[in-house]
């Protein structure tokens, strides 16, 4: 009595089309993703490898913990690196994280 009776009213004209509208946000969100943080991010690792696949003695490199040195021996995944006259360290190919171009360590 005080209460109205709620009926169900039938589908609209093309209410197929809504399914793949609500939709159609989420592709966009994947697609900004892709092209703003997984392609970058591929681009970059494909650098870097490149690059350490590059490496030979003699080469002068900065590694992740900021020590500057000079290559002084290659194995399969192990660089032996010159870091002052008569010390070296060993380290994995994939501690190193930038080549410098040739002469930077004696000018610095």
């Amino acid at each position: 009595m005080w209460i109205s009776n709620a009926f169900a009213q039938a589908p609209a004209a093309g209410a197929d089309a809504g399914g793949l509208m609500s939709f159609l946000p989420l592709i966009l969100m994947f697609a900004v993703l892709y092209f703003i943080m997984i392609r970058p991010q591929m681009k970059r690792q494909k650098e870097t490898k490149a690059m350490l696949s590059a490496l030979a003695v003699g080469d002068e490199v900065v590694t992740v913990g900021g020590i500057f040195g000079k290559v002084s021996a290659l194995k399969d995944d192990v660089v032996t690196v010159e870091i002052a006259a008569g010390t070296q360290v060993q380290l994995q190919k994939g501690a190193i994280t930038t080549v410098l171009p040739k002469g930077t360590l004696k000018s610095a």
